[in-house]
C-alpha cells in the first residue's frame, strides 16, 4: 500500500461514486488505504467485497437523504476527513432550435431544473451537511467537480456550463469562509475524457445536433482540439482528486485546477 499521500484510514465521502470518474476515485482511495463512503442512487456490486467501502443510497437533491447519509457516516466513523462532490448530470440542448429540425433538443424548464438540482443544489446540500462536522473538527477537505465548460462556456451545453460555473463560485467562496477553520476547498475542471455513463451515445447525439456535426464525429479528432492529442484518462483525474485531498496539497485552497491536456488554459 502506498502511503505517500497519507490517506490511510481517512474517511472520504464520494458522491456519484458508483461509476465513471467517481468509481476511479473510489478505487484509488482504497489503494491508498482510505475508508470510502459511496453516496449514490446506483450500487456498484464490485464494492460489496470490500469492508472499507460503505454504500449509502442517497439522492443528493433530497436534503433529508443527504443529512441521513452524513449522520450515518458520523455514527460509523466519528469523522469525515474529505468530500468529493462528484455527482453530476449533463443534458446537451440548444437555447433555441435555430435549425428547426429537432425541437426535442431545445432546452425546457424540466431540463433546467434537472441540471440545476443535481449539479448545484446537490453540491450545496452535501457540502453544508458535511461542513457542520468539519467545522467542529477544525479540519477537512472539499473537492468540487467543475468542468472546462464552466470556465469557458460550451456550445450546446449552456445550462450545464452555468451549473459548473456555479460550482466554481462555490469553491472560491467557501474556501474564503472556511479557511479559518482549517478546511480547504478546491475544484477540478476536466475537459474531454474517456467515455463515461454521463458521456453516452445519446449525449453525443444531442451535442452533435447542437453543434451541427456528425454524431459519429463529435470531438473525435483529438489532435485538433487537445494539444496533447488524446482524451484524459479517468485514472489521471482520480490521481489529481486524491492528491488534492491529501496533506501534500495542504496549502492549496480556493482554486480550480484544469486537467485538460492544455485544451483549456484559463
Amino acid at each position: 500500500m502506498n502511503n505517500w499521500m497519507g490517506m490511510k484510514d481517512k474517511v472520504v465521502i464520494v458522491t456519484g461514486g458508483s461509476q465513471g470518474i467517481g468509481n476511479h476515485v473510489v478505487q484509488t482511495l482504497r489503494e491508498l488505504g482510505a475508508n470510502v463512503v459511496v453516496a449514490d442512487l446506483a450500487e456498484n456490486p464490485d464494492y460489496e467485497m470490500d469492508k472499507n467501502i460503505t454504500f449509502v443510497k442517497c439522492d443528493v437533491t433530497n436534503k433529508e437523504n443527504v443529512e441521513a447519509m452524513v449522520s450515518d457516516v458520523i455514527k460509523k466513523y466519528g469523522k469525515i476527513d474529505a468530500l468529493f462532490n462528484n455527482a453530476g448530470v449533463n443534458r446537451p440542448r440548444l437555447l433555441v432550435d435555430f435549425y428547426g429540425k429537432k425541437p426535442e433538443y431545445e432546452f425546457t424548464e424540466q431540463d433546467y431544473d434537472f441540471l440545476m438540482n443535481v449539479n448545484v443544489k446537490g453540491v450545496f446540500f452535501v457540502t453544508q451537511a458535511v461542513v457542520r462536522h468539519m467545522v467542529k473538527a477544525k479540519a477537512g477537505v472539499i473537492v468540487n467537480m467543475s468542468s472546462e465548460a464552466g470556465m469557458q462556456g460550451s456550445i450546446g451545453q449552456s445550462i450545464y456550463a452555468a451549473t459548473k460555473g456555479a460550482v466554481l463560485a462555490f469553491t472560491s467562496s467557501w474556501a474564503k469562509e472556511l479557511g479559518p477553520y482549517n478546511i480547504r476547498v478546491v475544484g477540478i475542471a476536466p475537459s474531454i475524457n474517456e467515455r463515461t455513463a454521463m458521456n453516452n451515445d445519446e449525449t453525443f447525439k444531442a451535442l452533435a445536433y447542437a453543434r451541427g456535426q456528425d454524431s459519429n464525429n463529435v470531438s473525435s479528432d483529438y489532435t485538433k482540439v487537445i494539444p496533447m492529442g488524446r482524451p484524459g484518462k479517468l485514472d489521471e483525474v482520480a490521481d489529481l482528486v486524491c492528491y488534492l485531498m491529501s496533506d501534500r496539497a495542504s496549502y492549496i485552497s480556493g482554486t480550480t485546477i484544469n486537467i485538460s491536456g492544455a485544451k483549456s488554459t484559463r
